[in-house]
C-alpha cells in the first residue's frame, strides 16, 4: 500500500471506525461488481449453446437462425419457441438467471402490465411489460458509472 499522508491516514481510520459506513461501502461495492456483469445476469440471449457438437456464444457474437437449422438469415430470436425447439433437438443452451434484457417486452405474462412479482419476473413488470429487476440492474450500472465519470474526470 502506498504511504498515506497523516491527514489521509486519519481520514481512513475515521472511516474504518464508522462501522455503518464501512458496511455500506462493502454492500455498495458488491452491488457495483454484480452490475458490471449485467449482460451475463440479465439477457435474452443464451450464455452458451451446444448445437451438433459445436459450441456457440451468442452473448459475444450474433448467429443467424440458419446456423441452427432455421429458415431466416436474420439474427436468431432465442425466446422464439421454434428456435428453442431447433436448438434443443440437436443440443442444449444455457440461459442467464434473468432471461430478459432491460428493453425486452414480455409478451407472455399472466396478468396485464404492470404485473406483480412472480416466479418469472421477481420484481414484476413495468407499465410496458418490461422486467423491473433487469432494468434495475442495468440502470444501477449506468448511474454509478456516470457518477464515477463525473467524479474522477471533472
Amino acid at each position: 500500500m502506498t504511504n498515506l499522508s497523516p491527514l489521509n491516514q486519519r481520514r481512513l481510520n475515521n472511516f474504518v471506525s464508522n462501522k455503518r459506513g464501512l458496511y455500506s461501502f462493502w454492500v455498495f461495492s458488491i452491488l457495483f461488481i454484480i452490475s458490471l456483469f449485467a449482460d451475463f445476469i440479465a439477457n435474452e440471449k443464451p450464455l452458451l449453446i451446444k448445437y451438433e457438437d459445436k459450441f456457440y456464444y451468442p452473448i459475444f457474437q450474433s448467429y443467424s437462425e440458419t446456423t441452427f437449422g432455421g429458415d431466416f438469415e436474420t439474427e436468431a430470436d432465442y425466446r422464439d419457441p421454434f428456435v428453442k425447439n431447433l436448438i434443443n433437438e440437436s443440443g442444449w443452451m444455457i440461459m442467464p438467471i434473468i432471461p430478459y434484457k432491460y428493453n425486452t417486452i414480455i409478451r407472455d405474462i399472466d396478468s396485464p402490465a404492470p404485473s406483480p412479482p412472480s416466479k418469472k419476473n421477481w420484481l414484476g413488470t413495468d407499465d410496458q411489460a418490461r422486467d423491473v429487476l433487469s432494468r434495475l440492474i442495468y440502470g444501477f450500472r449506468i448511474s454509478i458509472l456516470f457518477g464515477f465519470t463525473l467524479t474522477f474526470f471533472p
